[in-house]
C-alpha cells in the first residue's frame, strides 16, 4: 500500500508561484500514473494534473494548463507540482493521489490512495 505526504503549500499573492511536493512510500506501480487534485471550498475534488510513468507524459486541466507543471524524480518517490502565475481561483487544498489497480488517473474514481492535503491560498 502506498503512503503519500504532501508539502509546500502556503499563502501567496496573485501572480506568485509555489512548488508542491508529494513523498510516496510503499508499493508504487511504475506502470501506472499519479496525479494532483484539488478541492476548493464548496466545490468537488478535481484532477488538475496527472503524470504517466512509462509514457513519461503529463496532462493538465484546462484551468491550469500553461501555468502548472507536474514532475517526478528519477526514483519515482517524489511527485512535484510547480505552479506559476497563481490566481485566487487556485485557492484550494491540494492532494497527490495514486490510482486504484487499473485506474487511469483521469477522473476522481480512478484514485484510491490520498495524501492528507496541503493548503494553497492565493490573495488578490
Amino acid at each position: 500500500q502506498v503512503q503519500l505526504v504532501e508539502s509546500g503549500g502556503g499563502s501567496v499573492q496573485a501572480g506568485g508561484s509555489l512548488r508542491l511536493s508529494c513523498t510516496a512510500s510503499g508499493y508504487i506501480d511504475i506502470s501506472a500514473c499519479m496525479g494532483w487534485l484539488r478541492q476548493a471550498p464548496g466545490r468537488g475534488r478535481e484532477v488538475v494534473a496527472r503524470h504517466y510513468f512509462m509514457e513519461k507524459t503529463s496532462y493538465y486541466a484546462a484551468s491550469v494548463k500553461g501555468r502548472f507543471h507536474i514532475g517526478v524524480d528519477n526514483a519515482r518517490t517524489t511527485l512535484f507540482l510547480q505552479m506559476f502565475n497563481l490566481t485566487s481561483d487556485d485557492t484550494a487544498t491540494y492532494y497527490c493521489a495514486a490510482p486504484r489497480r487499473g485506474g487511469l488517473c483521469r477522473e476522481l474514481p480512478d484514485y484510491a490512495a490520498w495524501g492528507q492535503g496541503t493548503q494553497v491560498t492565493v490573495s488578490s
